[in-house]
């Protein structure tokens, strides 16, 4: 009888696409994955961020030129007047009232910025993909973010971007395939959640794992989603601890009447990047006027140096240093050295977790919604795997350790654990038990 060579399985890549990083495994003929691995500016990561910077350049083509990742992030901070930074652009795939980009004189479509994004992180992954693959799976949310989102609206654009990769591409959803690299560690039977907390998105799911060998391993039961994560979080002490420092609730005189300052001089500190924005001549007029007729005039004096200065980045960085803190500590310091400009704070855990209790509240009805979907009950779940930065944060961890015990709670790869499971999923045999249903 003649012997036959087994076909080596087709190259394949799981993409994790996220809303403040992205992440690329690729997969192995005998199963095993691997993370691409970025030069990036300050050192080898295997962390993308999800962001891009543009400027103008007739010798580009189109006149546009452009950057993804942390090179965008350099650039942006280079040249600040001379460039439009964006940052978190997945969280605008559902939103219908999304519809072009405004890069000076050029209109970009989601699908535009993301084939850019793509072409970058192809580029900068070097020999990795050298060779662009036949099969892609990319996670996605199990609910994407917005008000409103629309999933239809989502699942056209996504395709239109991935398509650029030229590859057969299928949608898992993201804790899915944080569940199934978990299950390649599991020996015996077991049911579990996984939860996933990204930068815009927390989302929820519970899988059924069989014993090894078993024709089918994995059954996913059922998901849930929400739009609150961790750039929520960053907002939370942004808006508590640092915005009262640059002037927000206090009060102007205008003639004979103490008024409070209007809330929408504050819109645009929720993103760092349109902080940029605030740098004319227009808005920085209505400060100094704001600032003479302030109560605090030193507040409204450091929220002018934060603009003028395009402190956005740094600020965001300083806050992301004492949320980290707080994970570890019970208190932290907040401490934001710029030149001429100086703010310090103390901030406590308990503070801060009375700041997120309304998030956190919402989280876990959302939990509840992915186990009634499954249709089981917390005494059935037999591990609990966090995943994502934000599953760090002590209130958040407690959550689930309140619901489920402590010796159920298991926790890893926080920024890479999607991705290698969609790696597996990509070369595995059983790729359409996970594909999500309104794929088809």
């Amino acid at each position: 009888m003649p012997v036959t060579t087994p076909k080596p399985a087709a190259r394949a890549i799981g993409i994790d696409f996220g809303t403040t990083n992205s992440v690329i495994a690729t997969a192995h003929a005998d199963g095993s994955t691997a993370l691409v691995n970025f030069a990036a500016p300050g050192g080898p990561s295997d962390v993308f961020r999800s962001a891009l910077c543009f400027w103008q350049d007739d010798a580009m083509r189109g006149g546009l030129g452009h950057e993804a990742g942390p090179w965008a992030i350099a650039e942006f901070l280079d040249f600040p007047e001379g460039s439009r930074f964006i940052q978190s652009f997945k969280s605008l795939a559902a939103d219908s009232l999304f519809e072009t980009a405004s890069l000076f004189d050029k209109r970009l479509r989601f699908e535009e910025l993301g084939q850019i994004f793509l072409s970058h992180l192809v580029a900068h992954a070097g020999d990795a993909l050298i060779d662009l693959p036949d099969r892609v799976v990319v996670g996605r949310p199990v609910r994407y973010a917005g008000a409103r989102p629309d999933p239809r609206l989502a699942h056209a654009r996504y395709d239109a971007m991935f398509a650029a990769l030229g590859a057969d591409v299928h949608y898992v959803y993201e804790p899915m395939g944080a569940a199934y690299g978990f299950a390649s560690r599991l020996d015996e039977p077991a049911t579990l959640l996984v939860a996933d907390f990204g930068g815009g998105t927390s989302d929820f799911s519970v899988v059924r794992v069989a014993e090894r060998g078993a024709p089918r391993r994995c059954l996913p039961l059922g998901s849930a989603g929400i739009g609150i994560a961790g750039d929520t979080f960053d907002y939370r002490i942004m808006d508590h601890l640092v915005l009262p420092l640059l002037g927000k609730g206090g009060s102007y005189r205008s003639f004979d009447k103490v008024l409070e300052i209007p809330g929408g001089h504050y819109a645009d500190f929720g993103d760092w990047s349109r902080l940029a924005l605030m740098r004319n001549r227009r808005t920085l007029a209505e400060l100094s006027r704001l600032q003479r007729s302030a109560t605090d005039p030193a507040a409204i004096a450091r929220m002018i140096a934060v603009i003028e200065g395009e402190l956005g980045y740094a600020l965001y960085d300083a806050i992301g240093q004492v949320k980290r803190a707080l994970s570890s500590e019970t208190q932290a310091e907040f401490v934001f050295d710029a030149p001429g400009l100086r703010i310090e704070a103390q901030v406590e855990r308990r503070e801060f977790e009375s700041w997120m209790a309304e998030d956190l509240q919402r989280i876990a009805l959302t939990v509840d919604a992915a186990l009634d979907r499954a249709g089981v009950a917390p005494d059935q779940i037999d591990h609990v795997f966090l995943t994502g930065g934000s599953s760090q944060i002590p209130a958040v961890r407690r959550l689930f350790e309140q619901r489920f015990g402590e010796s159920r709670i298991v926790r890893g790869d926080e920024l890479t654990s999607i991705a290698h499971g969609l790696g597996l999923m990509a070369a595995g045999a059983d790729l359409a038990d996970w594909v999500i249903e309104d794929e088809v």
